[in-house]
């Protein structure tokens, strides 16, 4: 598979289809994604619940985020890799910039941010140094106690005229990509309308260009109950390879996700 770019995942919105996207956090799981035509690798601060044992991704760090890329980086995958700016690691302009540092040294193609329209700046700042970005809208999981805990987002007009606003306002300040996590397939649909640039969506419906599952759900072993948007691809493998190819190919073929795995306004 060649190399895939922010121009081949923009080519996919241009084009009307659909790319894949899984967490992964080590050389290993990298190559497995990248031989199973994944798309792209996001190293999420969900590595903070899923390996690390917390229960929410706070207590994850910079040299956490960049650690880790440099581990999925040095598996040398076709696939385009996003790295999570942890939790108030770009409060400040300095802090912002050192962050992106790291974790652009470490092996990451783009960073990926959490929030609203008080990213608009933070996107500017990014691209005028040659950062490309991510926004992550909807439940950002950073925020989780701001929300009360991990809720669909955009569910009354007002919040979800604020998801839209957010959007559009990233889009042209001159973000890369979005996001969209835990949201209405409405929401979805008038964002794709009102935006350009490649959305990828989780919880979010099945109209976004990109979509991504943390790679332990995906695999059916994290505990507890599984959230909706979640489908274990490993139920009917024979391989974890299988798994992934299983998931690109559902993804790709528009077959996920299903109406059981979205939400409604």
């Amino acid at each position: 598979m060649a190399k895939i770019t922010l121009n081949t995942l923009k080519k996919h919105r241009t084009d009307a289809t659909r790319f894949s996207m899984v967490t992964a956090y080590d050389a290993c799981f990298a190559s497995v994604a990248s031989d199973s035509g994944i798309d792209s690798i996001l190293v999420g601060d969900s590595l903070g619940m899923v390996l690390q044992g917390h229960a929410s991704t706070l207590p994850v760090t910079v040299s956490d985020i960049a650690y880790h890329t440099a581990c999925v980086a040095a598996a040398s995958p076709d696939c385009l890799i996003v790295s999570d700016v942890p939790f108030m690691a770009s409060a400040t302009t300095q802090d912002a910039v050192e962050t992106a540092r790291a974790l652009m040294q470490a092996g990451a193609h783009v960073v990926k941010v959490e929030g609203g329209r008080n990213l608009v700046d933070l996107v500017k700042l990014y691209r005028d140094q040659g950062v490309p970005t991510c926004c992550h809208l909807g439940l950002t999981p950073q925020f989780v106690h701001q929300f009360g805990g991990y809720r669909v987002q955009g569910r009354t007009d007002e919040a979800a005229k604020r998801l839209l606003d957010a959007a559009a306002s990233l889009d042209q300040a001159g973000a890369d990509l979005l996001l969209l996590e835990c949201v209405p397939n409405q929401v979805t649909e008038a964002i794709m309308e009102a935006t350009s640039v490649p959305v990828i969506g989780i919880g979010a419906g099945p109209s976004t260009t990109g979509q991504v599952l943390v790679m332990h759900d995906l695999l059916g072993i994290t505990p507890g109950k599984p959230a909706r948007f979640v489908k274990n691809f490993m139920q009917d493998a024979s391989s974890i390879q299988q798994a992934f190819e299983d998931f690109d190919r559902a993804v790709k073929q528009g077959v996920f996700p299903s109406p059981e795995h979205c939400f409604e306004q």
